[in-house]
């Protein structure tokens, strides 16, 4: 449309041009001598203007010709970046799919030519991890930052998560010391942080990070106390041989992150360095407060010179459990302790008749080879080895 506007215009002008040049006597006169020549003045306007349109075009030309060879290498360069973007564009769709030696040849394609070199080496390298190609994946990091050092906070996310993957603790955390150096930890390196300190077995660590990320809201409530509750029983078991360290340490712990499982391992850890009385305090305080059926066969474990009391108080949650097989087994276990042999063996059979474990079979067998009725111990001995079978 602009096209037919501008020829419409150049026909007007030549008519107004004609028209004028009627009324026009003018003339132009050139002396070049011995030669005069007289030129139309109509005539002569109209060679001036075609001359210089000519001039113009033969210019341009010549112009146009000298930078062909920019124009096709810029035309090239265009055309990679194109294809580069698209390349780019494959490699992450193909990463999430799982075709991951595609994926490192799309990226390595928009690494050489696209806007982005440094996201196509992220990509690059994600691909040779999942391809388990380590030399590649560290060529690709390597590429990551050169030139653009804004990338370098993704790149040492990438290396502690793929650390993290390999097993390789210590250099995910150094990698995110990195990161804090660079931009501070934000919740997702908070999350890895948390992965790599226990695969390191830093629960004091473990329990910082876990508090953090749950005050952030970052950690599901029940997941953020499974976590406390694992660190806690590991830096209990690390302080059972010590049993002043392992009371000062259980005094610390807040109310709200105990549970049944670190009163388990608390018991045994008290059971383990000797401290029997402190078990059978933290036991019975936790039966008194929620039956466990679990915690209460460790009752049984407990030692001391007399017994008579944990037997009356394990025979007053009697009538409130009568059903239990691991109440009744601690009471064979504790009336053994104290050579109480018949009301072992009633208990013990009681247990016996109600879940035919492995545990009371061989109580059984003890207590009646302590009474030398050998016959009846090899029985409950056969019975049990054949469970174990």
């Amino acid at each position: 449309m602009r096209g037919l506007l501008w020829l419409l215009a150049l026909f007007a002008l030549a008519v107004g041009i004609s028209l004028a040049a009627r009324f026009s006597d003018g003339y132009l006169l050139l002396v070049v001598p011995p030669y005069r020549i007289e030129v139309a003045l109509s005539l002569a306007i109209f060679l001036f203007f075609a001359s210089f349109l000519l001039l113009y075009a033969l210019l341009r030309a010549v112009r146009l010709t000298l930078s062909l060879p920019t124009r096709v290498s810029a035309f090239r360069a265009r055309r990679r970046r194109e294809k580069a973007v698209v390349s780019f564009g494959d490699a992450v769709r193909m990463l999430f799919e799982g075709r991951f030696a595609q994926a490192l040849s799309k990226a390595g394609e928009a690494h050489a030519a696209g806007p982005s070199p440094g996201l196509a080496a992220l990509i690059a390298a994600r691909a040779a991890q999942r391809l388990r190609e380590p030399q590649k994946e560290k060529e690709w990091l390597d590429r990551v930052s050169v030139g653009d050092r804004k990338l370098e906070p993704a790149r040492l996310m990438l290396v502690a998560e793929m650390a993290i993957e390999r097993g390789q603790f210590q250099e995910a955390i150094a990698a995110l010391q990195d990161l804090q150096n660079l931009t501070g930890r934000h919740i997702a390196a908070l999350r890895l942080e948390l992965r790599a300190q226990e695969g390191c077995g830093n629960w004091q660590e473990v329990l910082r990070l876990t508090r953090l990320l749950e005050k952030r809201e970052a950690l599901a409530p029940e997941l953020a106390q499974d976590i406390k509750t694992r660190a806690h029983q590991e830096l209990i078991r690390q302080l059972q041989s010590d049993q002043g360290q392992l009371l000062d340490y259980l005094r610390q712990v807040p109310a709200k992150e105990r549970s049944a499982q670190l009163t388990h391992t608390s018991v045994e850890a008290f059971l383990e360095c000797g401290a029997h009385d402190d078990a059978q305090r933290l036991i019975e305080k936790q039966l008194d407060a929620r039956w466990d059926s679990a915690l209460v066969e460790l009752y049984g474990r407990v030692s001391g010179s007399d017994l008579t009391p944990c037997i009356a108080r394990a025979e007053k949650w009697l009538p409130l459990h009568p059903d239990d097989p691991r109440l009744l087994l601690t009471l064979g276990r504790l009336c053994a302790a104290q050579r109480l042999w018949g009301k072992a063996q009633i208990y013990l059979e009681a247990s016996l008749s109600l879940a035919d474990q492995r545990a009371v079979r061989l109580e059984l067998a003890r207590l009646f080879e302590q009474t030398e009725r050998g016959q009846e111990a090899m029985q409950h001995y056969r019975a049990a080895a054949e469970q174990l079978a």
